[in-house]
């Protein structure tokens, strides 16, 4: 069984779309959710990533693990596969 990934995204965010590139070239599967403006949805990602507004927010588990430069860093550490698996 797969993790169960989620990422919190702006349609524009280059430092998401890099985050994006990284999870669909490991063919990782993950829900993102696009809130764009969307105030209350950024309130509720906030509190789930322990106060940070940063894009993107990654939740592995319903564990938050960062944004983009965290991913890579657990890719590049080699720890990414073993939390997905």
């Amino acid at each position: 069984m797969s993790a169960n990934v989620e990422i919190y995204t702006w349609s524009s965010c280059p430092f998401c779309l890099r985050a994006k590139a990284l999870l669909t070239q490991k063919n990782i599967p993950f829900t993102e959710y696009t809130i764009d403006g969307d105030d209350a949805a950024r309130e509720q990602m906030a509190e789930r990533a322990n106060g940070k507004r940063t894009m993107p927010q990654i939740f592995i588990n319903d564990n938050s693990i960062g944004g983009c430069d965290e991913l890579y860093a657990l890719e590049q550490e080699g720890k990414l596969d073993a939390m997905i698996a």
